[in-house]
């Protein structure tokens, strides 16, 4: 394996499942660890920081939620694909909150978490420096620090937020497609049943949003995707 082989973090407690994602990950040449703890996980962040984090909702210990919330209190970049058997939009976005910035239901594809994964660092590596601020209504976004300001409050946005606001920002008052979106942001294709872009966006108008409930910024534009107003 070479030397400069992206760290893949795994917190997975299913044995056969941890065991065949690393045979796979392994082969496609990323350097995997496999916790099988939240706090085992949480412990390796601490030691070594990971390139991708792949985190089961489902721990003995703990519950993927809470793992995911300590690991952005220490690091708010690191990029975490979250794991779940759940297929509620509730329990997806409630992963979202809490810092992932993406999910796999389970069951799932192999090649789909592989191609989720380097779609993330492609994007990483295509993202622009530059930190030229977005202004959204009353709130700024700096892509940079990955937050946004309100005011005197600063709030922590993912890797992906970020990345969807941009491309929003591009075509502002422009109506944009769910399949341009996920092609342009995430990399990856369309399918019927890929609910990340709607996701996303109803996390984002609670961040965005005085109403969340009566979006005034972030529209949805019928049988076409979203609009962003500036």
């Amino acid at each position: 394996m070479a030397a400069d082989a992206p760290r893949i973090l795994l917190v997975e407690d299913d044995p056969a499942l941890a065991l065949g994602l690393c045979d796979t990950l392994e082969f496609e040449g990323f350097e995997v660890e496999h916790a099988r703890t939240g706090q085992a996980g949480i412990a390796s962040v601490r030691k070594a920081r990971p390139d991708c984090i792949i985190l089961d909702l489902m721990l003995p210990d703990t519950n993927g939620y809470r793992v995911c919330e300590q690991i952005r209190d220490r690091d708010a970049v690191v990029p975490i694909i979250m794991l779940t058997a759940r297929s509620q939009e509730a329990d997806k976005i409630r992963g979202l909150d809490a810092g992932a910035d993406d999910y796999v239901t389970k069951p799932f594809s192999v090649g789909e978490l592989v191609a989720r994964i380097r779609a993330i660092f492609r994007r990483i590596q295509r993202a622009a420096p530059n930190d030229e601020p977005l202004v959204i209504g009353d709130a700024v976004i700096r892509p940079t620090a990955q937050v946004l300001v309100r005011g005197r409050n600063e709030t922590k946005l993912s890797f992906y937020e970020v990345q969807l606001l941009k491309f929003l920002h591009e075509r502002a008052g422009k109506p944009v497609g769910r399949d341009e979106i996920l092609d342009k942001v995430w990399g990856i294709e369309a399918t019927p049943n890929n609910r990340t872009v709607d996701n996303f966006i109803v996390k984002l108008r609670k961040k965005i949003e005085p109403r969340p409930d009566e979006p005034r910024h972030i529209l949805s534009v019928y049988g076409v995707g979203y609009k962003l107003v500036v």
